[in-house]
């Protein structure tokens, strides 16, 4: 059963969320709070798995009640629910920078949209509480296929001699951003080659997170744009709602195309364009998430004969998509997120004739 302590000022808001959450048999409510004062005073003793934490709270605002709370319990697993303004935004990114595993933005769903918000939130929860969105367990070292994980080993110094790359894509969703933030605060300012990246976020949500990891970070980073052209000190966010993919030359392609895609953006889509374009010459890289997005793309990555590293289960908020990547063969190591950032800042680049892609 996953306890789950719901915090929110509106009453109205916090009935819909419990009733939400009660709809799923493996979800217990064990307690709410109208302000930050009372759930501070309340949480300890009902010793949630996952607590619910409006943002935009009277008084003691949500991110004063998060850093108290896991100050307290630094295991303490916390979703935002969170508003698509500037303002909101910004707040939510800080959240997570703080220690938030997660957010909804519920002004995604009106008055009459509880099933929408209902089955989020609920998806949300299990996952962070350790299971798989349907609430099963998977063994973390084996795969699905019988076939073990490669291990995440104690090596994480860069290849010894120089890789034939021209692309870094990187994909995370769950516990994405915080973990994005560690990988590129550690790459110097000459990094060999370009990144490109997909987070899953909702509108509103990617041009901020580009905006505050350029202030923590020595490449450039900014949200994509239809036709800005690649290059060496650069890093783009794809934007919610918009495909990123490539042209040959590294030019960027967004749409909204392929609209079936569960995820917009889509971290397979961006892969697979990335193996397209520059086959044999690409560095896939996935982080925490919920799901198998990417599992597909950092297959076709290592087929073609690029490489791939992912986010071991050790430092994943939610090891769905690096697990996933893994059972279909398509990771070629495995490494906490301390050691994949030292991985990735040591990486140098050489030209194809000079350094062939070596594993």
């Amino acid at each position: 059963m996953i306890r789950v302590f719901v915090v929110d000022d509106s009453a109205f808001a916090r009935r819909a969320t419990t009733r939400v959450l009660s709809a799923d048999p493996e979800v217990q409510i064990v307690g709410e709070a109208a302000s930050g004062a009372d759930a501070l005073a309340r949480i300890p003793e009902a010793q949630p798995d996952v607590v619910t934490l409006d943002l935009d709270m009277p008084g003691m605002n949500g991110l004063v009640v998060l850093r108290a709370l896991l100050a307290r319990n630094p295991a303490l697993r916390v979703v935002m629910l969170s508003a698509h303004t500037r303002e909101g935004a910004e707040a939510t990114l800080e959240a997570l920078t703080a220690g938030a595993l997660d957010f909804i933005d519920k002004s995604r769903y009106g008055l009459m949209d509880l099933e929408g918000f209902g089955r989020e939130l609920r998806e949300r929860v299990k996952a962070l509480a350790g299971g798989r969105a349907d609430g099963s367990r998977a063994s973390a070292s084996r795969a699905a296929t019988g076939r073990a994980a490669p291990p995440a080993g104690p090596v994480v110094r860069a290849p010894a001699r120089p890789l034939a790359l021209d692309l870094c894509v990187l994909g995370a969703s769950t516990g994405g951003p915080a973990a994005i933030q560690t990988v590129l605060e550690q790459l110097p300012v000459d990094f060999p080659v370009p990144i490109a990246i997909v987070q899953h976020m909702p509108p509103g949500f990617t041009r901020p997170f580009a905006i505050r990891l350029d202030a923590h970070c020595r490449l450039r980073v900014s949200e994509a744009e239809q036709g800005e052209q690649l290059g060496t000190g650069r890093v783009v966010i794809a934007p919610a709602g918009r495909h990123l993919t490539f042209t040959p030359d590294l030019g960027l392609v967004l749409s909204a195309e392929p609209a079936e895609a569960r995820h917009i953006p889509s971290v397979n889509v961006m892969m697979l364009a990335a193996a397209r374009a520059r086959p044999g010459r690409v560095l896939g890289v996935l982080l925490t998430g919920m799901g198998d997005d990417g599992a597909e793309g950092m297959a076709a990555i290592r087929a073609g004969g690029g490489v791939t590293v992912a986010e071991s289960e050790e430092s994943c908020v939610v090891y769905g998509m690096p697990r996933a990547a893994a059972e279909r063969g398509g990771v070629d190591r495995l490494l906490p997120i301390a050691a994949l950032a030292e991985w990735l800042g040591g990486l140098r680049v050489a030209s194809p004739a000079a350094a062939p892609v070596r594993r």
